[in-house]
């Protein structure tokens, strides 16, 4: 038995729908949880709320990759999972701090 034995079977790739879907929920939940904030936040806590949902979306988003069971493409799926969550929660943060600076 050689290294390639010991990896074990080899795991069909991860459906398109299910990369999608673990991707895009913690995407949903930055969305949400940066409207939450805007709304019910007072201005000047808006900066910690808004570190504190994206610590919450990173704890989501190795949940839900981790959910998948697949290793292969783990990293990649973790790195846009997090970009892309940081992007949401940035631009609701640069639209908070505009609605801000104009009041």
């Amino acid at each position: 038995m050689g290294p390639a034995a010991a990896a074990g079977p080899v795991q069909p790739p991860l459906p398109r729908w299910a990369t999608a879907t673990s991707i895009g929920s913690v995407w949903v939940v930055a969305l949400v949880l940066g409207i939450l904030i805007g709304v019910l936040s007072r201005p000047a806590a808006y900066a910690s709320w808004l570190s504190l949902a994206l610590a919450v979306c990173v704890l989501l988003a190795f949940v839900a990759q981790l959910a998948t069971q697949q290793k292969d493409g783990f990293i990649d799926r973790l790195a846009v999972t997090f970009a892309g969550t940081f992007v949401v929660l940035g631009l609701i943060g640069g639209i908070l701090a505009l609605a801000f600076a104009a009041a």
